[in-house]
């Protein structure tokens, strides 16, 4: 509530600028920059608040794990993924997140054969899913003396970070719990008194009882300990599948497979091959800046 009161004041600051600078101008007054500046600050405020809202995936909260591999062609593939490394840190840093840099392997003469980075902050996930996919860089080599264009690719892959410390939440409304006479076998050590117990936990129908206590509270507590390690394994379960979607979803370094294409020579351009957004400056979104190439892919994958 307190972040959609601060948007709504600091929108409210915006439009009230924006019109004070129309009312200059009819007075002649010469405020065309002031006026472009302040309708792209709008614009970017109403973007970033857009994508907030469209981040509402189960996993969008996490913190990313992202990783990056270059694709055939030696020195000029392993560089290009450490330009891409180099790209995700500096988003980061312009996002205020933490960067982890959990693994890097080296290239032989340049670049890196692998990395991963874990990057620690509000949505990092939600964000970053968007990158997953191979990146295409189109550019005149620095290490062809002929000054050849070369075509390179890299593979960014994108996960959330998932807690492993899973907390059990047991409401009393979702358990039915009965009680039953433990009997013994042969008809030895038949309780006289319902104290076996067994419990049903309504939403995923797991059934646990126990009867080896002569205490009904004993065996109603075992069966409790019983349920939640259960639960806990079904819940390990759930995230085990997760996570083999998202693996399944890894792609081939190759032409076919290709989400984004960055263009150096013979001219510049970034185009995203799934939202059809295209940006001039190549060099920008080299240096961090992905918040336009991330808004247009929550949105076509909110609306595709």
């Amino acid at each position: 509530m307190e972040r959609a009161l601060e948007d709504d004041q600091r929108l409210s600051r915006r439009l009230e600028d924006l019109e004070t600078f129309f009312e200059l101008a009819r007075e002649g007054e010469d405020v065309i920059e002031d006026l472009r500046r302040g309708l792209d600050e709008l614009s970017n405020d109403v973007n970033d608040i857009e994508t907030r809202t469209l981040l509402n995936g189960e996993n969008d909260a996490l913190n990313a794990i992202v990783t990056i591999h270059p694709g055939a062609g030696g020195t000029e593939s392993q560089d290009w993924a450490e330009m891409l490394m180099r790209m995700y840190i500096r988003w980061a840093e312009r996002k205020g997140f933490k960067v982890v840099v959990n693994d890097r392997q080296d290239g032989e003469e340049a670049g890196i054969k692998s990395a991963t980075l874990t990057i620690e902050g509000e949505s990092g996930y939600g964000l970053l899913q968007s990158e997953t996919g191979v990146h295409r860089l189109v550019r005149i080599s620095p290490f062809d003396q002929a000054k050849r264009r070369h075509t390179s690719f890299a593979s960014v892959f994108v996960s959330p970070e998932i807690d492993d410390r899973i907390e059990i939440n047991i409401r009393e409304d979702d358990l039915r719990i009965d009680t039953f006479r433990a009997g013994g076998k042969g008809g030895q050590h038949v309780n006289m008194t319902d104290s076996a117990v067994r419990i049903v936990h309504l939403p995923t129908n797991i059934v646990v009882q126990c009867q080896n206590e002569r205490s009904q509270h004993k065996n109603r507590d075992m069966a409790m300990k019983i349920l939640r390690s259960r639960l806990y394994e079904h819940e390990m379960a759930k995230k085990r599948e997760e996570t083999r979607k998202i693996e399944e979803s890894k792609l081939d370094i190759d032409f076919g497979s290709q989400i984004r294409s960055y263009v150096l020579q013979p001219y510049q351009m970034v185009k995203d091959v799934r939202t059809k957004t295209e940006i001039g400056d190549v060099n920008r979104v080299l240096d961090g800046d992905l918040d336009e190439l991330i808004h247009a892919f929550l949105v076509w994958k909110k609306t595709g």
